[in-house]
């Protein structure tokens, strides 16, 4: 195989905007020069690079925080000093260029500028959180329908924020035309992301993974690392390899830290010992700044007073029931009611039938676009549209 690879294996370097690597510019040199080629643009280009430098980053804090103030536009002068202009896009930079960022030029706001900066990367950060937290009804990002908390914006945009995904099915690929405009409150999917893919805005059974994200409890009520919540996840979780429940620094967007060093409970028993099920098949899985008593270590994923936070639980390999919403979890709970109150509505909810979790290799189609609540909690109600823009705000 090694040898294969030696033979075969072909790197092509980078163009911009067409085809290439990252990689290739170490192995060759640098880029492709800009079109159209001529002996002394390669003869430019064939220079050879600066060895790479590694740095080894193990143990060491790493910040990958964009700044929400006016660094922010230091940082975005970098970006623009450092990269060829075939790098960025005419729509981007021309903003930029409005107001001073311009490649080859300095970028020196006076004070009154500065002061401009300064509040506009507050407000964008403030609307980014705002969008990518709180989404609007409307965009459909709320995947068991208005009452509930639990929101993916990728199965109602696809991948390009523009293109609902495909339906797979036994007899083969519906697609659905483009929109032709694009989703872009949806998009602020990057404000707590870096990257994305189709398979994130697939609807395939047992292939890829599937994220659900909740910001808020039950009664829409921002998630306070100081206090103790509960969620209850039904019998036969829909992942067909393995499902985690992972906890985030609502600031960060980055894995909360704590002396409990991973934040995380699921099916996996690394690096943290694995969630177990109650008798009647269901999992409880606690949140909050200490371990309650009689709490598996599985079961509980630690929080910090004065912090807030949000979970994402993911399904690899995830099953029909939640294509099609058979199987749903239920909503992040305060514990200021009775403890058996968040298991009763998710039994009732149910019932005492039991899914199947074998892997579900046919293509079924499941049931997209939902928007109403045949599988309510009792109690959740769509918010009004003014209590939903006051929470926004």
């Amino acid at each position: 195989m090694v040898q294969r690879v030696r033979e075969r294996l072909r790197i092509h370097r980078y163009v911009p905007g067409l085809y290439g690597t990252g990689v290739a510019e170490i192995v060759t040199g640098g880029t492709a020069p800009p079109l159209p080629w001529t002996a002394e643009t390669w003869t430019a280009a064939l220079r050879r690079a600066d060895p790479p430098r590694f740095v080894e980053g193990t143990g060491l804090p790493l910040n990958t925080v964009p700044p929400a103030d006016a660094t922010y536009f230091d940082f975005a002068n970098e970006l623009v000093q450092d990269q060829s202009p075939e790098a960025l896009d005419p729509e981007i930079t021309g903003p930029l260029a409005a107001i001073g960022i311009v490649r080859g030029e300095p970028f020196e706001p006076d004070a009154r500028m500065r002061r401009i900066l300064t509040e506009a990367a507050a407000v964008g950060n403030a609307t980014a959180r705002t969008l990518a937290c709180r989404p609007r009804p409307s965009e459909d990002a709320h995947f068991y329908g208005p009452s509930s908390r639990w929101v993916n914006g990728l199965l109602a945009s696809g991948h390009d924020f523009m293109t609902p995904p495909a339906d797979v099915t036994d007899s083969g690929v519906e697609t659905h035309p483009s929109t032709g405009a694009r989703k872009l409150n949806l998009r602020s999917w990057w404000y707590l992301a870096v990257g994305i893919s189709p398979p994130f805005a697939t609807r395939l059974t047992d292939v890829g993974s599937q994220y659900l994200f909740s910001f808020a409890d039950r009664e829409g009520r921002a998630l306070d690392g100081g206090k103790h919540y509960r969620l209850v996840l039904p019998p036969d979780i829909p992942a067909a390899r393995f499902w985690s429940c992972t906890v985030y620094d609502n600031q960060t967007r980055s894995m909360i830290e704590t002396p409990q060093r991973f934040p995380r409970a699921g099916s996996q028993t690394h690096p943290s010992p694995a969630a177990t099920a109650d008798a009647d098949g269901m999992t409880t899985v606690r949140f909050g700044p200490d371990r309650p008593d009689g709490v598996p270590e599985g079961n509980w994923i630690q929080t910090l007073p004065g912090r807030g936070w949000f979970v994402v639980l993911r399904l690899y390999s995830p099953l029909l029931p939640f294509f099609d919403r058979t199987w749903r979890p239920g909503g992040i709970e305060a514990l200021d009611r009775p403890c058996a109150a968040a298991r009763a509505r998710v039994r009732a909810r149910h019932g005492s039938a039991v899914h199947t979790t074998e892997p579900v290799r046919g293509r079924a189609r499941p049931t997209v676009g939902v928007r109403d609540d045949r599988n309510a909690v009792p109690g959740e109600r769509p918010p009004e549209e003014d209590t939903h823009r006051a929470r926004r705000e």
